[in-house]
């Protein structure tokens, strides 16, 4: 058998030249290899490198194209927000402002046919009895044939009496010595402010216009100058309120006290100008009692301010969270906050792409909106005593269980798995969904509180 190993000492004529390598060293192709090996693993070594970032940019790149139909979903969903329909036309208008056809209400119908007009009351005394003479010619075709009748046509006409002038006391006061005040001391009369020369009657007046009916405080010294002949100037009207301010801060502290005795109150906030810097202007109240406070802050200090540290009663607000530093006795969160979170997040999920859609989020925002329409439903019933109290506890054990089931499933869409997080957290709004079944005097919704602030924000 021929042996294929070379002798320890052998040494090919042909290492220099080989034939067989097209007459290169075969030294120099052995480098070649192990250099061309080396090269090869880090080729791949760095091709694997590649691939990694370029999964990563493609990663990144569909989370920025998810971001950003989100993004353009919300702008597309604000500005159907700010610029409704026409509910008598039914027309709305996209993006660029054309105007586009949108199925809406018609125009409300009126009265059925038949139905009684509005008739103005009638004048419960008679100051005065005009008698007017029968026309000699008809004032509408102006024939001159008339013939008289026997029967009275009554037309009563209400009319306000004015008397453009002022009323002037003079208070003539009989003086006294004082020996430690070492000067004369007088008394004030009857319906009398001392040291000024404008009556409480107009005080008074001023006040109510600017207050109750909202006007200010420039039209209301024109008015006074038009109807009543009386001058001032606008800052004098300005003066009224401010002097009824001192007055009643004894009355506004003892508002706050029966406040924070009351068994159920609404709270909420809004922003507020005054003398162009921002504020905000608090509300806490009933539908007995509502007391407003205007404070610079909106931090839950003022929250206890109006409150207490210890509210004794069922405190229904929206989910803001300084009104944790209240300690109400039992919380009521807004179920018609929470409706329109669910709507508006999927409101979001509908705009954008198909493909960035989660349907399951969309499931999970009807659910909630039906549940809370329901349970809304049931306080109304309950508030006309259609349903029994043990009833409307069994009702709330399987609202929890129908909420429970809703939120059971995590949800791909950001926005709609941070409001089920939210619904399930105890320490936000799990235990104060449903509060309201347990008091007959609670709400589920905060209505009452955002409808006394409206006033104050349109004033």
């Amino acid at each position: 058998m021929r042996d294929l190993k070379a002798p320890w000492n052998y040494e090919c004529p042909y290492r220099h030249h080989c034939p067989h390598l097209d007459g290169l060293s075969t030294h120099w192709v052995s480098e070649e290899y192990q250099r061309s090996h080396e090269e090869h693993c880090d080729h791949w070594k760095i091709r694997d490198i590649q691939q990694d970032e370029l999964d990563k940019s493609l990663r990144r790149i569909i989370e920025l194209e998810k971001e950003n139909e989100q993004l353009q979903a919300k702008l597309k969903a604000l500005h159907r927000k700010q610029f409704k329909a026409n509910k008598r036309t039914g027309k709305s208008s996209d993006d660029s402002g054309n105007p586009i056809d949108v199925p809406g209400k018609s125009k409300q119908r009126g009265a059925p046919k038949g139905h009684p007009g509005w008739s103005r009351r009638k004048p419960e005394h008679v100051n005065q009895t005009v008698h007017v003479m029968a026309p000699e010619k008809c004032p509408h075709c102006s024939c001159s044939d008339l013939s008289p009748l026997e029967e009275l046509k009554d037309h009563l006409q209400e009319d306000i009496v004015l008397q453009p002038r002022t009323f002037v006391t003079n208070f003539k006061h009989h003086q006294a010595f004082c020996p430690q005040c070492n000067r004369a001391v007088i008394q004030a009369a009857a319906g009398e402010l001392l040291n000024c020369r404008i009556g409480p009657v107009t005080k008074a007046a001023a006040v109510f216009l600017r207050y109750g009916l909202r006007i200010p405080y420039r039209k209301v010294q024109e008015l006074f100058q038009v109807f009543f002949d009386m001058p001032f100037v606008p800052a004098t009207a300005m003066a009224f309120d401010r002097t009824a301010t001192n007055k009643g801060e004894p009355l506004y502290e003892d508002l706050k006290e029966k406040l924070r005795a009351l068994t159920s109150v609404h709270a909420d906030e809004t922003s507020w100008r005054q003398d162009g810097i921002g504020h905000y202007v608090w509300y806490a109240g009933n539908d007995d009692l509502a007391v407003f406070h205007i404070d610079r802050h909106r931090s839950s200090k003022v929250a206890q301010l109006m409150l207490g540290e210890k509210f004794g009663g069922v405190l229904n607000t929206d989910g803001y969270a300084a009104y944790n530093a209240v300690n109400a006795r039992d919380r009521q969160s807004c179920l018609a906050h929470l409706i329109r979170k669910a709507e508006d997040i999927k409101k979001v999920i509908i705009l954008t792409k198909p493909k960035f859609q989660d349907q399951q989020a969309i499931r999970f925002c009807d659910s909630i909106s039906k549940l809370f329409r329901k349970a809304c439903s049931v306080n109304r019933k309950t508030n006309d005593h259609d349903i029994r109290s043990g009833v409307a506890q069994a009702r709330k054990r399987r609202f929890y269980s129908l909420l429970n089931t809703i939120c059971l499933t995590q949800l791909a869409d950001k926005n709609a798995e941070t409001f089920r997080k939210r619904l399930l957290n105890p320490k936000k709004e799990y235990h104060r969904l449903f509060t309201f079944l347990e008091y007959s005097n609670v709400q589920p919704t905060n209505n009452q509180a955002e409808q006394s602030l409206r006033t104050m924000v349109i004033f």
